[in-house]
């Protein structure tokens, strides 16, 4: 894009690409562009409540330092663009709550791997954004701090666990944001809010210094506006971490290098039992509109199975609470966190600080994992939920042999609204139904926006890969991103 039209166009508008391409063309200064973003959140985020805390004269001083080292040719990846983080990653001397009131007082005294990877690449970090408390919930309506709100319909939740980061890029408060995926984190927001979310292959970016929720699924990656920006950011977050034990040491591609390569002979697999009962018809008519112009693309399209789909949601909410249970012992009123006011003896402060200072929702997973956990039931209930598992990713390693990439809805249903769903916590289960799987297997996935319903709201394309395939997923999705115009439809009333 020449820098003509990019002065054309608002600064909130721009892409990744785009700000890169007018920060190095002086048509803007990484300080100008982080004051016009801090006065969007300030004028606007009281209508989303899309981020926790803001920091603001932490920004400017980062884009101060950012216009130096453009000046002088040493820029990052990143130099000069501001992001924000979900609020379960530890950031140096910013609050990190993961939308909890047990975390509401802690300030880390260190840097997440990825935090530190984006400050490394120049990025300027905006503020910590909303989340479901420890990343548990499907709307973002477990958040301490109330729920984001969905910019394409004020009355709609955002999805979650990070919702709070796609609410800000749909709302154009900010170019990207990192999020956390443990079932569907970041794509059935990126869904629900029409942005693009992209869930990387379990191990591939570094999970030290994200606050644990179920640490076999836990994966961090982007939310952005397209697919060009998710590649960008995916450079800088994917790193080998000897800190983290699952990080796995594999060669890092350039992932914008492969972005405009044809899909000539792109096999794309649709599995039959994504189609079923149960999915919203406008979303089933959109989704497979979208797979079917694959083809135009050059792809070739195949029905295939994935036989064991519907146990997913039942193996993720034994094995998911199970890891849960113990990674949140450690919040016990002693160390750091929440205390509760003048305990009679120990037991008591563990009691009341823990029942005080956790959400209904994470003391339900918390009970539930522990009773799968416990002596009798720990065969009945945990190892068949981990043998359903090895099911599930046997089922995808057969489809893998005879197509490069499945398709499907990112979620059954457009976004709901607040408070639908909130006493049926079941009905919430299932909102994750088409992206659990990925997680349990530990493949990579990515949501883009492929259409709006007649309400107008978003509906979100997965495409799933094999292992460490998403160069392949971002050039798929960069490819259908160039043909259509769906990811560049922006929410109303937002400028």
């Amino acid at each position: 894009m020449s820098p003509n039209n990019i002065k054309q166009r608002s600064l909130h508008q721009l892409s990744i690409t785009e700000l890169n391409a007018g920060l190095r063309n002086k048509d803007f200064s990484s300080v100008e562009l982080t004051q016009h973003f801090i006065e969007r959140i300030e004028r606007l985020d009281t209508r989303f409540n899309s981020f926790i805390s803001t920091c603001s004269e932490q920004a400017l001083a980062a884009a101060n330092y950012a216009d130096q080292q453009l000046a002088n040719g040493n820029a990052g990846i990143l130099c000069g663009i501001p992001i924000a983080h979900k609020d379960l990653f530890c950031t140096n001397g910013i609050r990190t709550s993961c939308g909890s009131k047990m975390l509401d007082n802690f300030v880390p005294p260190y840097d997440a791997t990825i935090v530190e990877n984006c400050s490394n690449a120049g990025a300027v970090v905006l503020g910590k954004t909303n989340m479901d408390e420890f990343a548990m919930g499907s709307s973002n309506e477990n958040s301490f701090y109330g729920p984001s709100v969905n910019p394409w319909g004020e009355n709609c939740v955002p999805g979650g666990s990070s919702g709070g980061s796609a609410a800000a890029v749909a709302a154009q408060l900010v170019p990207a944001a990192t999020a956390s995926d443990t079932g569907g984190s970041i794509r059935q927001p990126a869904s629900f809010c029409g942005v693009t979310g992209l869930k990387p292959t379990y191990g591939r970016v570094s999970r030290w210094g994200m606050v644990a929720y179920a640490s076999s699924l836990d994966q961090a990656g982007p939310i952005t506006k397209n697919a060009e920006d998710a590649a960008t950011m995916l450079n800088v977050l994917a790193s080998f971490d000897k800190k983290d034990s699952t990080s796995i040491d594999e060669p890092k591609p350039d992932y914008t290098a492969t972005l405009d390569q044809p899909l000539n002979g792109l096999r794309i697999g649709i599995p039959k039992e994504y189609f079923s009962d149960g999915i919203d018809p406008e979303v089933a008519k959109l989704t497979q509109e979208a797979i079917s112009f694959y083809e135009t693309l050059g792809a070739s399209i195949k029905e295939v199975s994935l036989p064991h789909t519907q146990l997913a949601v039942p193996a993720y909410y034994v094995i998911a609470p199970a890891e849960c249970s113990a990674n949140l012992s450690r919040f016990d009123g002693v160390r750091y966190g929440y205390r509760c006011e003048n305990p009679t003896d120990l037991e008591d402060l563990y009691k009341r600080s823990r029942a005080e200072g956790f959400g209904e929702e994470v003391k339900r997973r918390i009970l539930v994992g522990a009773y799968a956990l416990s002596a009798g039931y720990y065969d009945a209930y945990y190892r068949k939920a981990q043998q359903v598992r090895r099911l599930i990713k046997q089922d995808f390693d057969t489809v893998f042999k005879d197509v490069d990439l499945i398709a499907s809805p990112t979620a059954p249903t457009p976004a709901f609204g607040l408070g639908e769903k909130t006493k049926d916590p079941v009905s919430m289960y299932l909102e994750d139904i088409y992206t659990l799987p990925v997680n349990l297997a530990g493949l990579p996935a990515i949501s883009i926006p492929c259409g709006l319903t007649q309400q107008n709201k978003p509906v979100g394309l997965q495409l799933i890969g094999n292992y460490f395939s998403e160069a392949l997923l971002l050039n798929s999705a960069h490819k259908f991103q160039q043909a259509t115009d769906f990811h560049q439809q922006t929410a109303p009333n937002i400028d």
